[in-house]
This record gives structure tokens, C-alpha cells and sequence, in this order.
């Protein structure tokens, strides 16, 4: 089979099984496979693919179909710019958290004459929000010292990855939550886990193949709020940055209204206009 040929097969099959993004999906596939890029594909549409290329391919087709992300075949994911490093043990991450990641960065460098500022990532994962925050404000010339924690020791083995894959200098803490943390940060950002229990069966199967355990939020979805929200005040000097559900905006807000010790509360909707984050500040 030739390239061209390769793709449009490939591209029926994902579409015969409701696979969205199957042109982009493909073309993920075959670039991983012949280590090329886009560019490489439509030069050489006419090239003759090498049989155990073109079975690996359609192993990967018949994988994606199963459930499998592709992200984990290829073991990439692209965020705020950035190439990271994906598998099995971490969160795949999405563009919806890139608002996030901005908000921190706007408060960083409202910030920034005061002092060094002290970050904490809370349930990194990958390490996408740590490590692209620290990339951003190198950039921007904000000096900034930057933690992240995980309860789960593979998704900090990825995330370390990631830290040097893109030159970064975020330093990593084993923790359920604040058990190992014992500093005060200016800024706590987290997307935890939020999904609740029930629902995590009726989502697609890409998403019910990411790990479980950054995934499930307890019966309400929000058990890991409750704790972030109570636990953060002994570690934290400023704000507290929460990436949320689409669904959860005023359950989130009530819980952290019901606290009492925090002010200036702000609602932030992604880029497709679903709320997503809720940002905080500690009462002095």
C-alpha cells in the first residue's frame, strides 16, 4: 500500500466505528511509525509502505477502535506548546486546561515585584500544568520556584520526564495531597480528580482507558475539592487555582464560600465558553 492509500483505509475504519478526528489520528499513527512528519506524508503520498509498517498500522487502527488514545500509542501529547511525554499512568492533557494555566500565569506577574514566587502543582500527573508554567515564566522573566505533587509514584516518574524532555526545573513531591508537603506557597494550581464515580462508565472509552485514579472524584465528584479547599489553608500564602467540571461551578464556589477563609472568588470559562476554573484568594 502506498501512503495515501494507507490513510484513506485507515480513515474508513476509525469512521466506520465513530472514531472522531480520524484524518488527524492517522496521519498521528504513520508519522510515529516512519518517524516523518506532515510535510514527509504529502511529499511521498505515493511511496510503497513496508508490510510490517502497514500491520503495525492497522494493529494501532484496531487498538484506537478498542478504546486505546492514541496519545498512548504515540506516547505524545501536545500542551500550551509544548511535547509531552504520555502513557498509561498519567491524564492525557487537554487544551481546556490551558485557561488555567494562563490565569496562574496573570497572577504570577501581578506578583512578580513582590519577590520569588513558590508554586505548588497539586496532583500533577504528567507534569503538563508544572512544567508549562515554569517554561512561561522563564519566558516572561518571573522568577518563580515550582513544586508539583502526585499520590501515584509512575505518574511522577512521567512527569520528571517531561521536566527534563522540556528543560524545566520543577521540583517533584510523593504526596497524597499535602501528607509530604511541609512549605507555604504563593500559589496552589490543581486539577484534580472531579468525575464522578457513577459517570466514569458512561464516558468514552479513550477516557475510561486513562488511569482511574485521576479520574474519580467520589460520588459527588467533589471529595477532592472538599480536602484541597480545607487542607490548603496551612500551606498556602495567596491563591488557590482550581481547574473544575463544566457542571461544577456553583457546587465548587459553595464549598469554598462555606469555608470562610477565602475572598475574591473568580469564575473562568475555557476556550469553548464551559466554566473551568475558580480562583481564590486566602483572607489574610
Amino acid at each position: 500500500m502506498k501512503i495515501k492509500e494507507i490513510l484513506i483505509e485507515g480513515n474508513k475504519l476509525l469512521k466506520d466505528n465513530h472514531i472522531e478526528e480520524e484524518t488527524i489520528i492517522c496521519k498521528l499513527l504513520l508519522k510515529y511509525l516512519l518517524n516523518k512528519d506532515n510535510s514527509y506524508l504529502v511529499i511521498h503520498q505515493d511511496e510503497e509502505i513496508d508490510e510490517v509498517v502497514q500491520e503495525q498500522f492497522f494493529e494501532f487502527i484496531d487498538e484506537i477502535i478498542q478504546g486505546r488514545p492514541v496519545q498512548y500509542i504515540v506516547k505524545n501529547q501536545e500542551f500550551m506548546g509544548l511535547d509531552f511525554y504520555v502513557d498509561e499512568n498519567v491524564l492525557i492533557p487537554q487544551p481546556d486546561t490551558e485557561v488555567l494555566v494562563l490565569k496562574t500565569v496573570d497572577i504570577c506577574k501581578s506578583l512578580k515585584n513582590s519577590k520569588k514566587l513558590k508554586i505548588l502543582d497539586l496532583c500533577t500527573g504528567s507534569g503538563a500544568i508544572a512544567i508549562a508554567l515554569a517554561k512561561i515564566l522563564q519566558e516572561e522573566k518571573v522568577q518563580a520556584e515550582i513544586f508539583a505533587s502526585d499520590i501515584s509514584l509512575k505518574a511522577l516518574e512521567v512527569a520528571k520526564k517531561n521536566n527534563e524532555k522540556n528543560n524545566t526545573n520543577v521540583q517533584f513531591i510523593l504526596s497524597d495531597l499535602f501528607q509530604n508537603i511541609d512549605e507555604k506557597f504563593d500559589i496552589i494550581v490543581s486539577n484534580p480528580p472531579y468525575i464522578k464515580t457513577k459517570v466514569i462508565n458512561t464516558l468514552s472509552k479513550q477516557v475510561q482507558n486513562e488511569p482511574k485514579l485521576a479520574l474519580d472524584g467520589g460520588e459527588d465528584g467533589l471529595n477532592i475539592y472538599r480536602k484541597i479547599i480545607n487542607q490548603a489553608l496551612a500551606y498556602l500564602n495567596g491563591y488557590l487555582c482550581l481547574e473544575i467540571g463544566f457542571d461544577q461551578k456553583n457546587e465548587v464556589t459553595s464549598l469554598i464560600k462555606e469555608n470562610k477563609n477565602y475572598e475574591n472568588i473568580e469564575q473562568i470559562k475555557d476556550f469553548s465558553r464551559n466554566d473551568r476554573c475558580i480562583i481564590c484568594k486566602k483572607v489574610r
